[in-house]
């Protein structure tokens, strides 16, 4: 599965902070995501299976990788030759 690198930095901090706000994503990106198009990644990541939300008890929409997630950010890894097949990541 090819990641846009939008999905692929939404599911790094996903995996590594665990669940998360829209907008704490935003800045937990150090400039990398935008406001304006967070909702609209994660929706069509949502639509993938890639992640899953549900409401927190603040109210907002609470995202987490799923593992489908999880396997697509770590052959996308495998892909850039990040990691190597047989190795720990």
């Amino acid at each position: 599965m090819q990641l846009p690198s939008s999905e692929r930095v939404i599911l790094q901090l996903l995996v590594g902070k665990g669940p998360c706000y829209g907008l704490e994503l935003v800045t937990s990106s150090r400039g990398a995501l935008k406001r304006g198009g967070i909702y609209v990644t994660l929706g069509r990541m949502e639509e993938k299976g890639l992640v899953s939300s549900a409401t927190g008890e603040s109210g907002r929409r609470l995202y987490k990788p799923t593992a489908l997630g999880e396997r697509a950010l770590a052959a996308a890894h495998v892909f850039s030759g990040r990691i190597k097949l047989g190795a720990k990541a």
